[in-house]
Parts: C-alpha cells; structure tokens; sequence
C-alpha cells in the first residue's frame, strides 16, 4: 500500500525479528490511519526536504514490541513512532536528519538515540509534545535524557 509519494506500508511492517519469530506484525485500520498522518504531516515533508530516509522500525504490534525488549504501551504499536536512518553517499549523516525535524518543528517525540546510530520520532494527530529526549546507556541501561530546552522555546 502505498501512503504517500515515498513511502509505502511494507517499510513501516518490515521486521527481521518478526519474521524469526513468526510473529504477524499486520497493523489494523486505526494504525494504519497513524501511519498515514505520521507519514502525511512529518516523514513525507522531511523527505521532501533532505532526500531519502530509511525506515529501520515502524509500526510493531505488541508481541513484537515485547520481544525486542520494548513496551507494548509503545508509540510504534499504536503507528505513531518510527526509527529511522539518513545516508548521504553511503555515510550515515543521522544528525542531518535530526537538526532537519527540528526545523520542521511539529512531532510528539524526538530521540537521538545512542550518539545518532538511529533516530527515533512520534507524531500525534492529538497533541504533540515537542520533547526531544536523548537516549545513552548507564549501568547497562537505557537512560533518557530530557535536552528539549536545549533545541526548542516551548
């Protein structure tokens, strides 16, 4: 299915842990109607501006979620959320894509995740927060650190 000019649903299912496990990631209706907005109000006009970008997670129903060690509460099960990489002449260049939605402005959730290996973002049809969060590891764990006042005026 095709859900705008670049992107297309397979890219936002896709997932080689699925697959592994033989877990269904099918999104219904109401998810894939997020995956739209999502796509319509942020990916589609990010892509617009700075060219390709690679989805390396998108939507994940809540099997799939639990199994690679995320929530099931998570933004990418309800079609919200979406990892994703940028390269420009086979060089990741993950803080270009970064500094570009941040220029756009209009997301729920920004993370940079890990020293930009990958770069995480939500949109809410409902209310966006702009908060930009970024992701390191502490005592083997996962810590988020607020940086939102360091890029936006709220």
């Amino acid at each position: 299915m095709r859900l705008s000019e670049n992107f297309y649903l397979s890219e936002f299912t896709k997932s080689a842990t699925a697959t592994r496990l033989g877990i269904e990631n099918e999104p219904d209706i109401s998810h894939v109607f997020s995956i739209q907005i999502l796509v319509s109000k942020l990916l589609q006009p990010i892509r617009n501006k700075i060219g390709a970008i690679r989805i390396t997670s998108g939507y994940r129903n809540p099997e799939l979620s639990i199994a690679i060690g995320s929530s099931k509460s998570s933004q990418h099960c309800k079609g919200q959320a979406v990892d994703m990489q940028y390269h420009i002449d086979g060089t990741m260049q993950n803080k270009t894509l970064f500094d570009a939605i941040i220029e756009h402005g209009d997301f729920d959730q920004l993370i940079e995740e890990f020293n930009f290996s990958w770069i995480h973002v939500s949109y809410n049809n409902k209310r966006n927060r702009k908060q930009v969060l970024k992701a390191i590891k502490e005592n083997n764990k996962t810590k988020y650190i607020d940086i939102t006042n360091n890029y936006l005026s709220l």
